[in-house]
């Protein structure tokens, strides 16, 4: 490779973004209409401007390589601002109109969208959202909505998927709570203890066992499907619950627990189709989203 730096041409980034986000060239370049010679020379090019390997070949699909890892996180800030230039300059983002439905988890649509997407009235004031706070997996392969943020990466290749944060979360239980019960200082003292379920409690087990919690269907006495109720019910008192950090920092009355304890990580994945990632107003709040969010602990 080229070891004179050269200024990348700004068609071999986005030729290198397309392919990062959809994990082949064939995908990436059905994306931006081109052929898939074109859009590898492409690639090639920026590697070669840049004078590093931005992706490594394993079996049939592209991994980036650290210095790709990298690399694209600098490229999509790139591409936000690119995008926010061309909507200031010709007016687009006073003219996206209709609506984009996000579906997220109850617990993350009360929390944290709000705060997130208020500037957009400010962006696109005739833009429409309609969050769909579910639990459920809503489909984007059949349209149920336009955007979703998922803690699990989808395998379907129409879809494009982002890891934009990997935030942490940690036990917690109210004040009022551990007056009555007192405050569990082990892993093996959680098990004395009262936990709120979010969901079927089975599998909230089959969680928690990794992680050395030695629990039954005892411990989980009360809980519900509804992860803003199941909070409620920790926040007066029922019994201990994993949360966010996030979510659990703006609860007043609500400690941490186990403080010396590994945090659990989970990532958040920004997903959308393939073929509506090329609508003006979901690339708005995609990116709007993306680059919001990237800043969660």
């Amino acid at each position: 490779m080229n070891s004179t730096f050269r200024q990348p041409d700004w068609n071999h980034i986005r030729a290198f973004m397309a392919t990062a986000e959809h994990g082949s060239l064939s995908a990436a370049a059905r994306a931006l209409g081109l052929t898939q010679p074109t859009l590898s020379r492409q690639v090639a090019a920026l590697e070669d401007e840049l004078g590093v390997m931005l992706f490594e070949r394993v079996g049939r699909s592209l991994e980036l390589t650290q210095t790709g890892l990298e690399m694209l996180e600098h490229t999509r800030a790139m591409g936000s601002a690119v995008d926010r230039i061309s909507l200031a300059a010709t007016g687009q983002s006073q003219s996206i109109a209709g609506e984009v439905r996000i579906t997220a988890a109850d617990i993350f649509s009360a929390y944290m969208l709000p705060p997130i997407l208020k500037p957009l009235r400010d962006i696109a004031p005739d833009l429409g959202i309609d969050v769909v706070a579910a639990n459920d997996i809503r489909d984007l392969m059949r349209r149920e909505a336009d955007i979703a943020l998922r803690h699990v990466r989808p395998e379907q290749p129409d879809l494009i998927a982002r890891l934009v944060a990997e935030p942490e979360a940690n036990f917690y239980a109210s004040e009022s709570y551990l007056q009555r019960r007192g405050t569990p200082s082990t892993i093996a003292d959680m098990s004395e203890h009262d936990f709120i379920s979010f969901g079927d409690a089975a599998e909230m087990l089959g969680f928690f066992e990794p992680l050395g919690l030695k629990l039954t269907k005892d411990n989980f006495r009360v809980g519900s499907e509804n992860g803003l109720v199941a909070w409620e019910f920790c926040r007066e008192g029922f019994g201990i619950a994993v949360m966010g950090d996030h979510v659990a920092r703006k609860t007043p009355g609500m400690v941490r627990l186990l403080p010396d304890m590994a945090p659990i990580v989970f990532p958040i994945w920004l997903v959308t189709h393939r073929e509506l990632h090329t609508s003006r107003k979901i690339r708005l709040v995609f990116d709007h989203l993306a680059e919001n969010l990237k800043g969660i602990k």
